[in-house]
């Protein structure tokens, strides 16, 4: 028989199970239950000491007193604490003495020194040490670092670095706007830095206000009023700065406020002109006269040099120049007659300019309000339709009626009413005043007809109560009804005339008889439209006092079939050299010629040519079968074959052996005669002899 051990090996980390069996290899059946031996592993300071949540960060208030726990830290170590001191730890400072402290058992830190000041020094580096076998010799340690930072409080009170400040601003300079900004030193931070300033006294009160910046804690000294270096040139000021959050246990630090001195020097500018009041209210009657004088307005350079003023009016607030202002006085009159209806107030913009400085505008306001006069008669309120019923019975008011008048009287209106003097009388209607200003119509009679008279008008006297009294004439139309029996209007107006005693056959007959006479004029009127008026107007008619028009435009240039262009291409007519230009012709007329037969055109002067090609035109255009048998215009452009005598330069005459003949200019007048003396019966040669 064959055995074998099976072995199976539990352990932990102190210790080791081991469990054995006898098993027969050839049956695998145990031969002995289980035997179980268990190692236990003795501990050696083989672990050194580790701060699992180091390194640390810690803070702790300045000026904190002796002994104040800053921190707790702690080190574990991996070796058995209950066999010998292999994890007794004990803790002890290596970096940081003398101002911090470490308990050995407990590593709590705390602060060695008392009134540690952040300002001086704001933070710490801490070595802390963790050492095994109770520290003793042969221990394993470990380290870890603390940084501790000394936190803030208000232990410093604000201080301003200069007992006192000057600045200088100009007079000019716009209310609200900034003066200067000072600043208190505190060399505490976040809020126990924050501050307050206040302006304890001065010699401007009111001028001057300071607040806050509360991102730089600076003191902001603004504008409250404006400056007039006329008035005050200067101004000084105390400033106070105060801590805003003051901590009791540091008052003994105290005061936690400073007060300094600020100096406001104004310098000088030219300002423009200062009206004397800003609005000048003024009155003037309706019916002032063109010049009469309203008022006056007056304005003075503030500046030293006192400067002369010069007023004028700004035109974009009256631009229908109604008034003028005297440049040197001020003195504002009317330059129109005014209409208080039309516009009751001015509002007048008045300039004011240095004589020496004309940059220098001051603007004051003049309101002038118009007084009213009684200028305007009453009137009828509105245009008044007033329908009375044929049924209508004596006494019955059939229209009550008001007026308006365009004037405001002090007193209110009053208006009187009455029937005009030619109809007073009428035995229509009669009128009776309301006393409240309105009036009633009321019918005299009854028996209205349309027929007899459809449309009555009544005309009706207004007068107010003004001075003097303005009266205006208004007329009333009173038209006649077909009234129903409550008394509303059916029909109004005139009543369309039939005829009676006429049968129906009657009336049809001068029907038919208006028709047929209105055919035959129809067919006149298109007989005379159709007919047409001949185009060429007979031989005994007198063209001149005849005059037909045709709306028939030509082709342009490019149209050759209306006349014959060849005759335009071919006229070169020869005149003879000897006939004068400025001369009148012998021939006074082309129709008849003293021989009988018509000379040639060179024996004819310009004026007498031109008018005898138009009229062989003429002729040729009369007699022409293809011409249209209507007016036509015929352009030709004849300007003449240009000079006989060609030129008469002497560049072109200087050789000897010209041949030309000037002899012809002895027939040309006494104006040509020079001429002829030089050129005229003599060779070409003496010409410049």
């Amino acid at each position: 028989m064959l055995m074998f051990f099976f072995f199976q090996q539990l352990h932990s980390d102190a210790y080791y199970t081991l469990q054995a069996q006898a098993v027969d290899r050839l049956t695998n059946l145990p031969v002995e239950p289980k035997s179980e031996f268990v190692v236990k592993v003795q501990d050696i300071n083989d672990n050194e000491p580790k701060f699992l949540d180091g390194p640390y960060l810690a803070g702790v208030p300045e000026m904190s007193p002796l002994g104040t726990m800053v921190v707790q830290v702690a080190a574990t170590d991996a070796d058995d604490p209950t066999y010998g001191n292999s994890a007794r730890v004990v803790y002890s400072i290596i970096h940081g003495q003398p101002y911090f402290s470490v308990e050995p058992k407990t590593g709590i830190i705390r602060t060695a020194l008392p009134n540690m000041d952040r300002e001086t020094r704001d933070q710490y580096v801490l070595v802390i040490q963790a050492k095994d076998m109770v520290g003793q010799m042969g221990g394993l340690s470990g380290t870890t670092s603390v940084t501790v930072t000394l936190t803030d409080v208000n232990d410093n009170p604000p201080r301003f670095t200069h007992k006192s400040y000057q600045y200088t601003v100009l007079e000019s300079l716009p209310v609200q706007s900034v003066v200067a900004r000072i600043k208190a030193a505190d060399a505490d931070i976040g809020s126990n830095a924050e501050m307050d300033y206040r302006i304890m006294d001065g010699d401007g009160p009111g001028m001057f206000n300071i607040t806050t910046d509360e991102e730089t804690q600076d003191g902001v000294i603004s504008l409250l009023k404006p400056l007039d270096f006329e008035t005050k040139s200067s101004f000084s000021l105390r400033i106070e700065a105060t801590n805003r959050n003051i901590d009791s246990n540091f008052l003994s630090m105290g005061p936690f406020s400073d007060i300094t001195s600020v100096k406001v020097t104004v310098e000088d500018v030219n300002e423009p002109p200062v009206f004397s009041s800003p609005l000048g209210k003024m009155v003037v009657s309706e019916d002032a006269s063109v010049g009469t004088s309203i008022g006056r307005v007056s304005a003075h350079d503030p500046d030293t040099t006192n400067s002369a003023i010069r007023y004028s009016i700004d035109r974009n607030t009256d631009l229908e120049r109604f008034f003028n202002v005297d440049a040197l006085s001020g003195v504002i009159s009317t330059a129109k007659p005014l209409d208080r209806e039309a516009n009751s107030v001015h509002n007048l913009t008045i300039f004011a300019i240095e004589s020496q400085d004309p940059t220098q505008i001051g603007k004051g306001s003049a309101l002038i309000t118009v007084l009213d006069i009684n200028d305007n008669a009453p009137v009828f309120a509105i245009d008044y339709e007033t329908l009375l019923c044929e049924n209508a019975i004596p006494g019955q008011v059939i229209q009550t009626i008001s007026a308006v008048d365009k004037d405001e009287p002090l007193s209110g209106h009053r208006f009187y009413f009455a029937l005009a003097a030619p109809v007073a009388g009428n035995l229509n209607f009669t009128l009776r005043d309301n006393k409240d200003n309105t009036a009633s119509i009321l019918t005299k009679r009854g028996g209205f007809r349309r027929q007899e008279q459809p449309v009555y008008r009544l005309p009706v006297l207004i007068m107010d109560s003004g001075s003097p009294a303005l009266s205006s004439t208004n007329t009333l139309s009173v038209r006649v009804c077909d009234c129903d029996s409550d008394g509303v209007a059916l029909s109004c107006g005139a009543v369309a005339y039939t005829a009676t005693g006429l049968s129906t056959g009657a009336l049809l007959a001068i029907l038919g008889c208006i028709i047929t006479l209105l055919v035959m004029v129809l067919l006149i009127v298109t007989m005379r439209r159709r007919r047409k008026e001949p185009l060429i107007l007979e031989e005994e008619r007198d063209i001149r006092e005849n005059i037909v028009r045709y709306d028939d435009e030509g082709g342009g240039e490019e149209d050759t079939e209306a006349f014959d262009m060849v005759t335009l291409r071919n006229l070169n007519v020869i005149r003879d050299p000897n006939v004068r230009r400025d001369v009148t012709p012998d021939t006074p007329t082309f129709f008849h010629y003293p021989s009988g037969a018509r000379p040639s055109y060179k024996s004819l002067p310009d004026n007498v040519v031109f008018r005898e090609f138009i009229w062989e035109r003429l002729k040729d255009a009369d007699v022409d079968p293809s011409a249209p048998p209507y007016d036509s215009l015929q352009t030709y452009a004849f300007e003449g074959s240009g000079s006989v005598a060609e030129s008469l330069s002497s560049l072109e005459s200087l050789s000897t052996d010209s041949d030309q003949n000037y002899d012809y200019l002895s027939n040309w007048g006494p104006r040509f005669k020079k001429l002829a003396d030089l050129y005229g019966n003599c060779d070409g040669t003496s010409v410049f002899s």
